[in-house]
C-alpha cells in the first residue's frame, strides 16, 4: 500500500508505519544522547501510544532503565485502513525497547473500564510485583462509566457567554474569527466525567487497595494552563472545569497515597501541537505564533524534552525546582516566560491571512501535525509501498 495523509478537517484519516517509527526513534535517541536519570523502576503508562503519555514511557524506559506497562486504546490495520499513529506508535517503542533488553509490555482497550484495571493488576502482579511510578495521560472525547454504564462526551466551549475570537485553518492559510456558544450545565458535567479526575483516582484506587503501589509511589497527570488569549475557550471554559477538577483528584490522592510516602501531581505542559489542540479554536493560532518565537529565542521544546526535563528536574532529584503556589509542577515555564507572552498579544491583532506566513509559523505548525501521523519525516520515500499491517511485539 502507498499511503499518503489525507486530511479531514483536524482529523488525518491514515498513519505510515516507517514514519511513526522514525519519530518514536528520534524521541528515544535524544534520551540516550542526554543520559541516564535518577528514576522509577517499575512504570504504568495510562494513555502511553502518544504526544506525552508515550515520551513518558520512552523517558521511564530509555532515561531510567525501567520496566513499563502501556495502556492505550488504538486500531490496527486491516484491508482498508492502515493503523491508527498509536498503535505504530507503540509497535516502534517496543521494538526498540525489547531490541535493548527491556520489559515492556502494552495492553490494549478501553482504559475507562473495569475490565482493563483488572487486566492491568494482573499484569502487575505477575511480572513487575508493585509500580512505583503511574503516569495518567488519557485524552478521549468520550468515557463510559464503569459502574452505571452511562457515556459522557466532553465538548469544547466557553461558559456563561458566547465568545468569539481569531482562530486560524492551518492547512488553508486563512485566518478568520469564530464564534462558539457557552455550554449548558449537562456539557460541563459531562466534561468533566470525561476529562477531570474520577477515573484516575479509579485507578490509583483500585491499585492501593490489590497493593500494588511501592512504596514512595509516585502519579502524575498532565494539564495544561496557557495565556489569557486561549482562557476563554480554555482555562475559562468546559476544560479548564475538568482541569479544575483533577487538581482536586491530585490533592485527594496525595492525601491517600502520604502512608505510602507517595504523592500525586500535575505537571502543566507547555503547548504542543495534538490531534486534541488542533480541535480547539483559537489554540492553533496561538502555537502558530508561539512556536516562531520560540524557536528564535531557542527555547522551543516538543514532548520529550519537557518529559525529560520533569523527570530531571522535578520527579526525580534532591534538589527539584519549585512548584507554584497551587503546587503545579510548570514544565511550561518556558511558553510563559513574560517576553514571549509579551510578544504575542502584541502581534495577536495584527495577524491576517495575508502575512500569516511571515508572522507566524503555521508551516512548522502543519509539519508538526503531518508528524504526529508519520508524515514528513526526513528520509522516508511517501511513494514506496510499505505494509500497513505491523504487530506489537507483546499486545493483550
Amino acid at each position: 500500500m502507498i499511503i499518503q495523509p489525507k486530511i479531514r478537517g483536524f482529523i488525518c484519516t491514515t498513519a505510515h508505519p516507517e514514519g511513526c517509527f522514525k519519530a518514536v526513534e528520534e524521541q528515544v535517541n535524544y534520551v540516550k544522547q542526554k543520559g541516564q536519570l535518577l528514576g522509577p523502576k517499575n512504570v504504568l503508562v495510562i494513555g502511553a501510544s502518544t504526544g506525552y503519555g508515550l515520551a513518558s514511557r520512552i523517558t521511564a524506559t530509555f532515561g531510567a532503565g525501567a520496566k513499563t506497562i502501556g495502556v492505550f486504546f488504538e486500531k490496527g490495520a486491516d484491508e482498508k485502513r492502515t493503523a491508527s499513529p498509536g498503535w505504530y506508535n507503540s509497535a516502534a517503542f517496543e521494538t526498540l525497547a525489547h531490541r535493548d533488553g527491556y520489559y515492556a509490555k502494552s495492553l490494549n482497550g478501553d482504559a475507562f473500564s473495569n475490565d482493563m484495571k483488572e487486566r492491568v493488576a494482573e499484569l502487575i502482579r505477575q511480572d513487575l510485583g508493585q509500580v512505583d511510578l503511574i503516569i495518567y495521560s488519557l485524552a478521549s472525547p468520550r468515557r463510559t462509566h464503569p459502574v452505571t454504564g452511562e457515556v459522557f462526551s466532553s465538548v469544547l466551549k466557553p461558559i456563561g457567554q458566547s465568545f468569539t475570537g481569531k482562530t486560524v485553518d492551518a492547512f488553508r492559510g486563512e485566518v478568520k474569527e469564530v464564534t462558539i456558544e457557552p455550554a449548558t450545565e449537562e456539557e460541563i458535567a459531562n466534561t468533566v466525567a470525561v476529562m477531570g479526575g474520577e477515573d484516575w483516582a479509579m485507578w490509583i484506587d483500585y491499585l492501593a487497595d490489590q497493593g500494588l503501589l511501592a512504596k514512595g509511589v509516585k502519579t502524575v497527570a498532565y494539564s495544561y494552563i496557557g495565556p489569557a488569549i486561549t482562557y476563554a475557550v480554555y482555562r475559562d471554559g468546559t476544560i479548564g472545569k475538568a482541569k479544575e477538577h483533577l487538581k482536586m483528584t491530585a490533592d485527594q490522592l496525595s492525601q491517600k497515597l502520604k502512608s505510602l510516602n507517595g504523592e500525586a501531581v500535575i505537571s502543566v505542559d507547555k503547548a504542543v501541537v495534538t490531534q486534541a489542540s488542533a480541535a480547539i479554536p483559537v489554540v492553533p493560532l496561538y502555537i502558530s505564533l508561539l512556536f516562531k518565537l520560540m524557536q528564535e529565542k531557542g527555547t522551543h521544546e516538543g514532548c520529550i524534552e519537557q518529559i525529560y526535563r520533569l523527570f530531571k528536574d522535578h520527579l526525580y532529584t534532591n534538589h527539584p525546582q519549585s512548584r507554584d503556589a497551587e503546587g503545579y509542577i510548570r514544565i511550561d515555564d518556558l511558553e510563559m516566560q513574560a517576553d514571549i507572552q509579551k510578544k504575542i498579544e502584541q502581534l495577536w491583532p495584527t495577524v491576517t491571512s495575508e502575512n500569516l506566513q511571515q508572522v507566524t509559523d503555521v508551516k512548522g505548525y502543519c509539519d508538526d501535525f503531518y508528524r504526529l501521523f508519520g508524515f514528513n519525516m526526513p528520509g522516508i520515500d511517501y511513494n514506496a509501498d510499505v505494509n500497513p499491517e505491523v504487530k506489537i511485539e507483546s499486545i493483550d
